[in-house]
């Protein structure tokens, strides 16, 4: 094998311990990227047809790794307070169906997910509102300091749900820090929900008791 052979595998093999060593998925996946570019050449030169397919194969996956992820960033970037979570969050989540009547969680379990209501209607067990497609529930839950869920959740009727794990969450949040700051919003907006909430509902209770309340 000529030297220029040894160089190309050289490189590649350089560019392959390299992105093992990145923390941010990005640069990773361009460095593995470029790093079977590399081997393909050396695999070539070498007549290595084990190592030629290999990598060749490792290419387009790669590839498409990065795309995704450039998708995800931009999406991500973009992305406003008042945008739907299913521009930028839902491509990352998976489908389920649930019946009517089936609770979802209860008050104080260990939150492991968040879900998107893509269709139906989920009921919020304390406070009785209920919740339709577009919303997305559970996700306080996942930053609480005891991971655990703030109130019980009950589909009234089918639904077809999107679910994303705490661990997914974490993935997505070490591919793009960014994503923190548009989860924290959906946070900030929940718990505002429910100040403004508890702060109206015995008001408007009061009025009704005292409307009701003979002259």
């Amino acid at each position: 094998m000529t030297t220029m052979g040894y160089v190309f595998g050289f490189i590649g093999a350089g560019l392959m311990v390299a992105s093992y060593l990145m923390h941010s998925m990005l640069p990773l996946r361009v460095a593995a990227l470029a790093a079977n570019v590399f081997l393909v050449i050396y695999a070539m030169l070498a007549l290595s047809w084990p190592t030629l397919v290999l990598y060749l194969v490792m290419i387009p996956i790669n590839l498409k790794k990065v795309i995704q992820i450039r998708r995800l960033i931009h999406a991500i970037e973009h992305a406003k307070s008042d945008s739907p979570v299913g521009e930028w969050l839902l491509p990352h989540m998976t489908r389920r169906e649930a019946k009517a009547g089936e609770k979802l969680w209860n008050k104080g379990d260990v939150a492991t997910e968040m879900v998107y209501v893509e269709s139906g209607q989920l009921r919020l067990v304390e406070q009785g509102d209920t919740m339709g497609p577009g919303s997305l529930v559970g996700e306080i839950g996942l930053f609480a300091p005891d991971n655990r869920r703030t109130r019980s959740i009950v589909c009234d009727t089918d639904c077809t749900l999107y679910t994303l794990s705490a661990d997914a969450m974490a993935q997505l949040y070490y591919l793009n820090p960014k994503l923190g700051f548009h989860v924290m919003r959906l946070v900030v907006a929940r718990l505002m929900h429910d100040v403004e909430h508890a702060r109206t509902v015995p008001a408007a209770a009061a009025a009704a008791a005292a409307t009701a309340a003979p002259a």
